[in-house]
């Protein structure tokens, strides 16, 4: 007997969900089979990324369990590499191990106090016991240790410590350029020179939205050179011992372009160790410091009666007698008591001679002109540290005459040497640069503020002087070099004093067709028997120049010239040719 089993009937509903789940000619079978493959592959994946980050966890030093936990402590984030001109690292990157701790992690906070502190005998006992005895999830115990003592640690087996790699910034040059430079703290972040500069300008914005990353980040390349930097550096060290200064600086510029290519402040400190920077004898004169500087300024004097165009190269004042204004009488250094020239009372450094040509002028138009070339005003660079210049609170015609010898009026040496580069680069004013600048970039940033005529008077006039003037010392053979020299008495209890000086030499070389300018400065330099008893410019701040000079030139590619005629017959004559 045959059973006939007979196929359930099926409803239009279920008929309907079947078309709409699996089609009408697909066979439920198969599809199926094919979801449950579909299933098996995803769920494979899955497993597969929980592995892997089971591994990343367990190899990785940092693991992101630790920094999430972090919270508020700061991680010492990553920095561009800071280069000079030529390549050369300034600053850097490097990874070191930091301790923290988990203090809900740890059994017995006494015995890793005393472990720990075995191991690191700097650490303060009661501050780490308060730290592990917290509630937080996370606090820092050590930031940037030895490779040496995270074995040790680690070798302690206390349950609760662990390590994260962080960015420590490392300056191989040490204090070579550090005012330049600046430093950082311990969360990596600029503080001080160029590092705060380049936080300001999107390294802090980058870190913020967690993309300041090793490789997202280009160097930053300085106009600095650093051979020339150490050169600098080592003749101003050498100077401030031999003249028993209480400090020493110095800059060079490119004139053309306005690049800081060496800037010197002695005494400085080494940005590895930050904490030396918080010393005041310490601080970057150069930006930070103004001071008044004596006959350095008789330049932009000079320039602006010849500009003005009522004085010339042929004009000549009185100066037989001292200028008497109340109970106050201008004197001379060098007295001739007698009627100079321009280029006598430039070669002579009269006090006399400048106030009466600033007078020719007047005394709005004289304080115009030092407006016009950046004296009065807050010089902004890239280095966040610059001081306000000291203006008199009324300026009238005693203020012009002491400003025209260079006193009265206290300015940051990097504004006296932007001022002087504008006198003997054709006349225009470039706002100075510690970033590599190129040629095209300066014009276009350039302000003409005195005629090129006027210009080619001054490079004649600082020739001569190094001929047969104050700066003689300075005449280093092959180059050609033109300068001013300035020695300012320094305020003491509200008077000048004879005795405590602040000297100056301003070098422009070569000077028929400058390139770059020098800068010394002397901080009270101490007569000796060398100078003949003699602590001003022309017996310290000269010499020193001479010796950066004969250094940095073949550093600077500049080729000696041997044999050239007296500024009359080259610089002189060049310009009355191109009149």
């Amino acid at each position: 007997m045959s059973v006939i089993t007979s196929k359930p009937t099926e409803s239009r509903f279920q008929r309907l969900l079947r078309t709409m789940l699996y089609g009408a000619d697909v066979d439920r079978n198969v599809k199926a089979k094919a979801r449950l493959g579909l299933a098996i592959v995803i769920f494979s994946a899955v497993y597969c990324v929980i592995a892997l980050r089971l591994v990343m966890f367990a190899t990785l030093s940092d693991g992101h369990g630790a920094r999430r936990s972090v919270g508020a402590d700061a991680i010492a984030t990553a920095r561009p590499d800071i280069l000079d001109r030529n390549g050369k690292v300034l600053a850097t990157d490097v990874r070191t191990p930091s301790l923290f701790g988990e203090p809900r992690k740890i059994i017995d906070v006494d015995e890793a106090v005393e472990l720990l502190t075995a191991v690191l005998p700097d650490l303060d006992a009661t501050e780490v016991r308060e730290r592990l005895s917290s509630k937080r999830g996370f606090v820092w115990l050590k930031r940037e240790i030895t490779p040496q003592q995270q074995i040790d640690i680690h070798r302690l087996g206390i349950p609760g410590l662990g390590f994260l790699s962080e960015n420590k910034r490392v300056y191989p040059n040490g204090p070579v350029i550090s005012h330049e430079i600046g430093h950082v703290n311990i969360d990596n972040q600029g503080i001080a020179g160029i590092e705060k500069w380049v936080d300001g300008n999107g390294l802090a914005a980058l870190h913020m939205a967690g993309l300041a990353t090793d490789r997202l980040q280009t160097p930053v390349d300085l106009a600095v050179d650093l051979r020339v930097q150490f050169a600098l550096r080592d003749e101003l060290v050498k100077a401030r011992d031999k003249f028993s200064a209480k400090a020493a600086a110095g800059i060079i510029a490119d004139v053309n372009t306005g690049e800081i290519v060496a800037m010197v402040s002695e005494p400085d400190y080494d940005p590895n160790n930050p904490r030396e920077a918080n010393d005041p004898t310490r601080i970057n004169r150069l930006t930070t410091g103004v001071y008044e500087m004596g006959s350095t300024f008789k330049a932009l004097t000079l320039a602006m009666a010849l500009d003005s165009g009522k004085v010339s190269l042929q004009t000549a004042f009185d100066a037989r007698l001292p200028l008497r204004y109340g109970k106050f009488e201008i004197h001379d250094y060098h007295a001739q008591k007698r009627v100079l020239s321009i280029p006598e009372i430039f070669t002579y450094s009269s006090n006399i001679g400048a106030a009466r040509a600033a007078l020719a002028v007047g005394v709005e138009a004289h304080q115009a002109f030092l407006r016009k070339l950046g004296q009065l005003d807050r010089l902004r660079t890239e280095l966040p540290e610059s001081a306000e210049p000291l203006l008199p609170k009324r300026w009238g015609e005693l203020n012009t005459v002491t400003i025209a010898f260079g006193h009265g009026l206290s300015v940051a040496p990097l504004q006296a040497v932007m001022g002087i580069s504008a006198l003997v680069n054709g006349g225009k004013l470039i706002p100075p640069t510690f970033m590599k600048r190129t040629q095209a970039e300066a014009t276009q940033l350039a302000k003409q503020v005195i005629k090129p005529s006027t210009s080619d008077s001054m490079r004649y006039l600082m020739r001569l002087n190094v001929e047969k003037g104050s700066a003689t010392r300075a005449n280093v053979p092959g180059y050609y070099v033109g300068g001013k020299t300035g020695t300012a008495e320094k305020v003491v209890g509200g008077r000048y004093s004879k005795t405590k000086l602040l000297t100056s030499f301003t070098a422009v070389m070569p000077a028929d067709k400058p390139r770059y300018l020098l800068l010394i400065m002397l901080d009270e330099p101490q007569p000796s028997k060398e100078t003949h008893g003699y602590a001003t410019s022309g017996w310290n701040a000269v010499p020193t120049g001479a010796k950066v000079i004969e250094r940095v030139a073949p550093l600077l590619d500049m080729t000696p010239r041997l044999d050239l005629p007296k500024a009359d017959q080259l610089i002189l004559a060049r310009a009355v040719e191109s009149r």
